[in-house]
């Protein structure tokens, strides 16, 4: 017990950390807010893994009583020595998981007893619900009636963090939760030793009802508009981006699971898996702690030595030196003959790896040392690698080499930051960096965690179970600092590298969605003749004309910047007095400034007089793309790819939505680092942004575009080409319940879909009159409705086909017009609003959902269908396109000047906006601050986005570098 003491004495030194500062000085100066790190910021994983992490913790005395006492359980039962220490609290699970932590199988009788706890909670008033309606959702039309949803305080503003996915069920209401089948997939496909329900919601930050409901609603094959949109009760009024970071979470355990499966038949097959093994790929719940259990046993690489001791026969001498050391005689170990045994430092060598080996593997020493990196300032160190420098030097008789562009990475050549605050943007430049082979990174671990650990280790962890003698003592000594250094520190480092390109992935990714939404949903431009401008010099200006329902009327090739411009100009007069154009559309490509002076001088020489000209720039990214694609040539099958390019650029303001979607998002110019992410989280992020956006828009199915069509929830390029087909043998669709003739569409795709898709009566009737001979389709298609034996088809039309109501309540919405007093035909109209709005403020509209038998969101969603007007788009709470009749230059501007511009794009260190000078200026993100933002925005995921009108104060005008610097001072309305 003495040399115990002794032994102590020397780890209770005080430990010398010389930690970095937690920002250095290389970090642009604009990251004055600290940025919850993502693996801390999670509050519903935090909250699951508080108590096992504090049992480690040696803060607290009844805690370290706790791990004294331990050892002492297992002392007398002698059979179970070989195996307690190998693996520990893995194989005994079940029996002894005292100091395991809390992330072992939760039974599946205790899932459901959960959720039949959360059964009890639905009889709450739904009145104060919907804490988190998303905005790119249809805006609700009954916005002067009661308030059904009651918004949760907002929470602090950081521009770069994502939203806060978490739903507090104590204020806000409750859904309904999903009780889990007993035959789901999802819980026994995994066949983990984790529920996959409660670790998607530690994960996700989502209450556990939720995820079930989600998880449930995703193995009905729901999409995610139609969940949003019509099931919002059951995700607890989740927005779009929110599911989403949920069905991503989801994917990444199934390929957690899948990765330990495959890994458990890898170790099977070359007989070294041990059922110690399996559980510990069992518990994994990262792919990084797969690797790092695998590690060691990866076939190819050379055998690991504690692997090679094990082989020699030193485990069991290992384990003896932990449970009976007063016993251990390493001398009897000794084998001359044989290498590795044949001294007794090689003897002490191989009880060492193997003590380090089982240390590095131990899930509650790993859970430790984390814990204690948690409670450190571990930063991350950026500097020029050798490469790079041994490329800068002149070199004889290699020309062909290029030398690194270490210059583009200035600010990370020398550059130190705290793990927990260093930006995404940052991030991801170190990562492209790194890549380049031009920057070296390394993870910075104070050594007051080593020391900590060292003595936590011995004191407590590893403490062996009797007297050990000095020379024990220094190898398990020897055995903790080798396994913290060689093994410890590098999955530490792994692991921290990995979460923050993650965070810095995924906040990327949500930059691109955010921007990508707001640049879709646009309001378009209606009732206008466009003139559509694709500049140029040499090869000149394509133009194009389009009617205000985007047919082309005329294109052309005129040469505005060459000798002959004065000839050029009168042309294009004539062509805009004989088509009645007025609003000219100009790309922002190369001549874009030169174009616009042309035009501008025009106008203020009121050379189109008596026309009232105007202009615009737009963004003609992906234009050229777009012109030689195949949808072009199908589209414009005789038209040049330049002149494609033009009529492109008009389209864009007629209508956003309808043009952009032809473009691959990743074209479109938007967002920042899209090449340093995940190309496969990206594509699906940006593909489902133009599924909601499209959907939530809604579209007219009679006059839509097959590419438009095939963007709706439910709907693929099969289905939309069967839809089309269907129209051209059959006619126009006169109401919603004929898709269902449509070879292909099945009752799933139907529900998803009908809810999106509109029937315009206008339309039909104008198809009729174009020739089209409705009575012998009609006949057709009943009889195919017959056949199928689903009934027949009404071929009448149904006003609630107009409207944003699912078929599936058009029962309830009739009950609901029969107890107002209303009809069909009044929908829209301002006595039917007047009316509704009588009767929800009279009645609550809880009390009339109760009364209808229906819930109030869906209740709340009919209100809105009933009572927006024909031909509603949501769209048109957003901004249009800016006309102007002048021109600024930058030499126009000076320090202080306000002005109002508007946000062309955002990135994750700010935001560029569009002043009309020809060069977007930049407000970093230090200036984009909550006082500064509308109320409703002040929620991180929203911020600023492309589209929006500020008002902004130069602050700087670099004219040698081209860059603006402003100042955000207000979002205009």
């Amino acid at each position: 017990m003495l040399r115990r003491t002794r032994t102590a004495k020397v780890y209770t030194e005080p430990a010398t950390d010389d930690e970095s500062d937690d920002m250095t000085g290389q970090q642009k100066g604009d990251s004055e807010e600290l940025e919850e790190w993502l693996p801390n910021s999670n509050e519903g994983k935090t909250k699951v893994r508080a108590k096992p992490r504090g049992t480690d913790e040696t803060g607290e005395k009844k805690k370290v009583t706790k791990r004294v006492a331990k050892p002492k359980e297992p002392k007398p039962k002698a059979e179970r020595k070989p195996r307690a220490p190998r693996v520990p609290k893995v194989k005994k699970g079940k029996t002894n998981t005292k100091p395991q932590t809390e992330d072992a199988v939760l039974p599946k009788p205790e899932l459901q007893q959960h959720v039949a706890v959360k059964e009890e909670r639905l009889s709450i008033n739904l009145s104060s619900n919907n804490a988190g309606e998303m905005p790119e959702e249809c805006p609700s039309s009954s916005q002067h009636f009661p308030k059904v949803k009651k918004e949760e305080p907002n929470d602090s503003f950081t521009f770069d963090e994502p939203a806060q996915k978490k739903q507090k069920t104590t204020n806000s209401a409750q859904g309904r939760p999903i009780k889990l089948k007993s035959g789901n997939p999802c819980v026994e496909d995994l066949q983990m030793n984790w529920d996959p329900i409660q670790v998607l919601a530690e994960k996700s930050g989502v209450e556990q009802w939720v995820c079930a409901n989600i998880v449930q609603l995703f193995q009905e094959e729901n999409t995610i508009p139609f969940m949003v949109r019509y099931r919002k009760e059951l995700i607890n009024h989740m927005d779009a981006d929110a599911v989403r970071d949920v069905q991503l979470t989801l994917e990444e355990l199934r390929s957690v699971a899948k990765k330990s499966r495959s890994v458990s038949q890898t170790l099977k097959k070359e007989g070294v898996l041990t059922s110690e093994l399996e559980m510990a790929l069992k518990n994994c719940t990262t792919a990084d702690e797969i690797d790092h259990v695998y590690a060691p046993y990866k076939k190819g690489s050379k055998l690991s030595k504690a692997r090679r001791a094990k082989e020699l026969g030193l485990e069991p001498v290992a384990l003896a030196l932990l449970q009976e050391p007063q016993k251990l005689d390493l001398q009897s170990s000794i084998q001359p003959d044989t290498k590795g045994l044949s001294t007794l430092d090689e003897v002490a060598t191989g009880v060492q790896e193997i003590l380090a080996d089982m240390i590095a593997k131990d899930k509650e020493t790993l859970t430790y040392v984390q814990s204690l990196c948690d409670r450190s300032s571990v930063t991350i160190h950026s500097s020029v690698s050798k490469t790079a420098l041994k490329e800068q030097q002149p070199q004889q008789g290699n020309q062909k080499s290029k030398p690194k562009d270490i210059a583009k990475f200035s600010l990370y050549t020398d550059f130190t930051c705290d793990v927990q605050r260093i930006q995404h943007h940052q991030t991801l430049a170190i990562n492209r960096g790194e890549n380049l082979k031009i920057l070296t990174v390394k993870v910075n671990i104070p050594d007051r965690v080593k020391n900590d650990f060292c003595r936590w280790c011995i004191n407590v962890r590893w403490r062996p179970q009797g007297f050990a003698r000095p020379e024990l003592m220094a190898i398990l000594k020897n055995s903790v600092e080798e396994s913290f250094k060689r093994f410890i520190v590098p999955f530490l480092s792994r692991g921290y590298r990995t979460k923050l390109t993650v965070s810095a992935e995924k906040e990327s990714i949500a930059m691109f969605v955010r921007n990508l939404r707001q640049r879709l949903l646009m309001c378009p431009v209606r009732g206008r003749v466009i003139m559509g401008v694709d500049p140029g010099f040499h090869h000149g200006c394509k133009i194009a004309i389009l009617s205000p329902t985007s047919q082309i009327l005329h294109t052309d090739v005129a040469y505005l910047h060459g000798p002959a411009k004065h000839k050029e100009a009168e042309k294009l007069r004539h062509l805009m007095f004989k088509h009645s154009c007025q609003t000219i559309v100009i790309g922002n490509g190369k001549a874009c400034r030169e174009t616009e002076a042309f035009f501008t001088d025009l106008i203020k020489q009121h050379f189109f007089k008596p026309i009232d000209v105007s202009y615009c720039i737009t963004d003609e990214a992906g234009a050229s793309i777009y012109s030689v694609s195949p949808e072009a040539v199908k589209e414009m099958p005789d038209m040049d790819p330049n002149l494609r390019s033009a009529v492109s650029i008009g389209r864009r303001v007629q209508d956003p939505l309808a043009e952009l979607i032809k473009i691959d998002p990743k074209h479109i110019g938007i967002g920042t680092y899209q090449h340093d992410v995940s190309q496969s989280l990206l594509r699906a992020a940006l593909d489902g942004v133009v599924q909601e956006c499209v959907s939530f828009v809604g579209v007219d199915i009679n006059i839509c575009s097959e590419t438009l069509m095939r963007h709706i929830a439910g709907l693929n390029a099969g289905r939309a080409r069967s839809i089309m087909e269907w129209k051209e043998k059959n006619g126009p669709f006169l109401n919603r319940e004929q898709l269902k003739l449509v070879k292909g569409l099945g009752p799933k795709s139907f529900q998803q879909c009908a809810g999106f898709i509109r029937i315009n009566p206008e339309t039909v009737r104008s198809s009729v009159c174009s020739g089209v001979n409705e009575e012998l389709p009609l006949k057709q298609t009943a009889e195919k409705k017959k056949v199928k034996g689903s009934g027949s088809t009404s071929n009448q039309f149904n006003p609630l086909d107009q409207t944003c109501i699912h078929p599936e309540s058009y029962s309830i919405a009739l009950r609901f017009l029969s107890q107002i007093g209303g009809s069909l035909d009044q929908i829209g109209s301002a006595a039917l609003r007047q009316s509704i709005e009588s009767s929800v403020k009279s009645r609550g509209l809880d009390v009339l959902a109760k009364s209808l038998d229906t819930t109030p969101e869906t209740l709340q969603l009919t209100v809105d269908g009933l009572t927006q007007p024909p031909g509603f788009d949501i769209r048109q709470d957003f901004e249009q396109a800016d006309f102007k009749r002048e021109i600024v230059s930058m030499n126009d501007l000076h320090d202080g000047m306000v002005v109002t511009g508007r946000v062309t794009n955002t990135a994750l260190f700010g935001a560029f906006v569009d002043i009309g000078v020809g060069r977007s200026g930049l407000i970093p993100k230090r200036f984009i601050t909550p006082d500064k933002l509308p109320v409703d925005q002040r929620q991180r995921s929203l911020a600023l986005g492309p589209g929006e009108r500020v008002e902004v104060r130069v602050i700087n005008v670099d004219l040698q570098r081209n860059r603006i610097t402003l100042d955000l001072i207000r979002v205009l309305r």
